[in-house]
């Protein structure tokens, strides 16, 4: 059994787990955390849990160093401070190169041993050269890391068609699967331009959303389905999940709509 904490690396890394190190936390709080080649900041994303550890796989061996003091504190400033003139030099070493890649971000581990830098690309790339050429001009290891759309869209931010701030650089841990599907049980229209994101890929909310309209609809008859109620037989013509309404037209310009209660299962 170990005490660990789930910390999510540097603005837009992933949740990790690392060892608690005798040290309580709270989600929110920065920390200092030891990676594989040398100190990364993170936010805790959970207070502390104890973990069993399952048979046959690896030690959990990395560790929270600290909390993040005003001296990280600031060092993540200045960190952050350098990030626009590695973008501009990555983005004239592309350009020479000429490489089919768009340069998204790129930043400082925290203790300035690594510089990674974010693109998007439709195809795979050759970017050992510049690799190279980065490496001479900054004398730090180099990573470039090629990420997707959505990761684009998560680092970049922006607003949604719902006016707020877009879910995958909000509160949004990890990128479900969203299907087609799902916007066709909420009822949306199926253009690409009503149910798609800044990305261009289907919305996030469709997915998360997904459980409670999959919940709401146990029960309910589908559209052009006959069903008998106690005013007579009619055909489904609408269904509305979250308002439970069922609209039945009963012929001869009789429609009306009724309230399907959910049944409890418990």
């Amino acid at each position: 059994m170990s005490d660990i904490v789930r910390v999510k690396l540097r603005e837009v890394g992933e949740v990790q787990y690392f060892l608690a190190n005798g040290i309580t936390f709270i989600a929110g709080e920065k920390v200092i955390v030891e990676v594989d080649r040398g100190l990364e900041y993170g936010e805790v994303v959970s207070p502390n849990e104890i973990l069993a550890e399952p048979e046959g796989q690896e030690r959990l061996s990395r560790k929270v160093i600290r909390k993040a003091n005003p001296w990280d504190e600031e060092q993540i400033v200045k960190n952050r401070e350098k990030e626009k003139d590695l973008i501009s030099i990555c983005k004239n070493k592309i350009t020479e190169h000429k490489l089919p890649m768009k340069l998204v971000d790129a930043e400082y581990s925290f203790d300035r041993a690594k510089i990674i830098f974010y693109f998007t690309s439709e195809s795979r790339v050759d970017f050992r050269n510049l690799v190279k050429d980065l490496a001479s001009i900054f004398r730090v290891r180099i990573e470039l890391k090629q990420i997707g759309v959505r990761d684009e869209a998560k680092m970049i931010g922006g607003c949604g068609p719902c006016g707020r701030k877009l879910c995958c650089a909000s509160f949004l841990k990890d990128f479900e699967p969203v299907t087609i599907k799902m916007a066709k049980l909420q009822k949306l229209p199926l253009n690409p331009s009503k149910i798609s994101g800044l990305c261009g890929r289907l919305m996030c909310c469709l997915g998360y959303e997904n459980v409670c309209y999959r919940e709401m609809s146990k029960g309910l008859p589908k559209v052009g389905k006959e069903i008998k109620t106690d005013q007579g037989k009619g055909k489904v013509i609408n269904v509305n999940p979250l308002k439970r309404l069922v609209t039945i037209d009963y012929g001869d310009g009789n429609i009306k709509s009724v309230v399907m209660e959910l049944k409890d299962e418990g």
